[in-house]
């Protein structure tokens, strides 16, 4: 079952990079925490099924776009955005509402969290079972 984590926003501010350039950009809000985006590179994720860098963003006197704290893409079925962030799991959030919010139709759009693929269990020898030793 996937259970809500967050939510998207389009915001009309600019967050300035490392170099000093503003970017336009796209919110995230995941557990608390704030991401971003860039429009641009969010528009060519979204018509080219490119990867695109999730970034920090944090506020001083302005937005400022920090280190990398993620990945974004396209699924392989086109219908939504999944977004893996390093060491805090897998997101996902529906196409159209991401679309929706980018032409201004919505406000937000809802994030969810892909659950964790159960682990596999190894099978173990049963008495009467034969085993194969193998050597190397």
């Amino acid at each position: 079952m996937m259970e809500k984590a967050g939510y998207l926003q389009a915001t009309r501010s600019q967050a300035v990079d490392s170099d000093g350039i503003p970017h336009g950009i796209v919110e995230l809000h995941i557990r608390g925490s704030r991401y971003a985006i860039r429009r641009s590179d969010l528009i060519r994720a979204v018509t080219g099924r490119v990867h695109v860098q999730v970034e920090d963003l944090t506020r001083n006197w302005g937005d400022f776009l920090g280190q990398t704290r993620g990945l974004a893409q396209v699924s392989a079925s086109g219908k939504a955005l999944n977004i893996d962030l390093f060491g805090l799991g897998s997101y996902t959030l529906s196409l159209s509402s991401l679309k929706a919010v980018l032409y201004g139709k919505e406000r937000l759009a809802v994030i969810v969290r892909i659950p964790e693929a159960p682990l596999v269990r190894i099978r173990r020898v049963t008495d009467g079972q034969q085993t194969i030793g193998a050597a190397v």
